[in-house]
């Protein structure tokens, strides 16, 4: 299902640029609804990875990790991007313990100030109506998402955002 963002993709003309952009998407979106957005936690809880996201993390699946499932808004309150984070739990010591308790402010408004911020190559996928989303968000059709790993003071976390219906829409109507 995830592929690098090298591979052969029929992407729409409006979201590549926004698929592609190795910078913050939070800073992207808060540009494109020209107000900060909105970040509502819908699950954070300890569990364990899928295949593809142990395999990502070079983890075994039988190691804990901190899973925050989270909703960005823009305007309007229209749910823009779900975003699916993973910090092993040998992520979250030293510096990075307090992202234990991030509530509803964005992941990327804290990754992107560090200078020192390492980011894998992107990897993109079409994520069919399976329920790795919850149903309310992508409805029955298909949705692009991304997702990369993180290096922050040597230590791993994967981010996974997929792009909603209401975004494309957005998006479309400013091309």
């Amino acid at each position: 299902m995830w592929q690098p963002s090298s591979a052969r993709w029929d992407i729409p003309k409006h979201l590549r640029p926004w698929l592609n952009d190795p910078g913050s998407l939070t800073a992207r979106l808060n540009a494109l609804g020209r107000a900060p957005i909105k970040v509502q936690v819908l699950r954070q809880s300890w569990g364990r990875p899928r295949l593809s996201e142990a395999r990502t993390l070079g983890l075994r699946t039988s190691k804990t990790c901190l899973i925050r499932e989270v909703v960005l808004y823009g305007p309007r309150q229209q749910p823009w991007v779900f975003a699916r984070s993973l910090f092993p739990a040998a992520s979250l010591t030293g510096a990075l313990r307090h992202l234990r308790q991030l509530d509803s402010r964005p992941l990327g408004g804290y990754l992107f100030t560090h200078a020192r911020l390492g980011r894998s190559k992107l990897q993109l996928a079409l994520i069919p109506p399976t329920g790795i989303i919850p149903a309310a968000l992508q409805g029955d059709t298909s949705l692009w998402g991304r997702r990369s790993v993180f290096t922050l003071y040597g230590k791993k976390l994967l981010v996974s955002e997929t792009f909603l219906p209401d975004l494309e829409q957005t998006l479309q109507r400013n091309t």
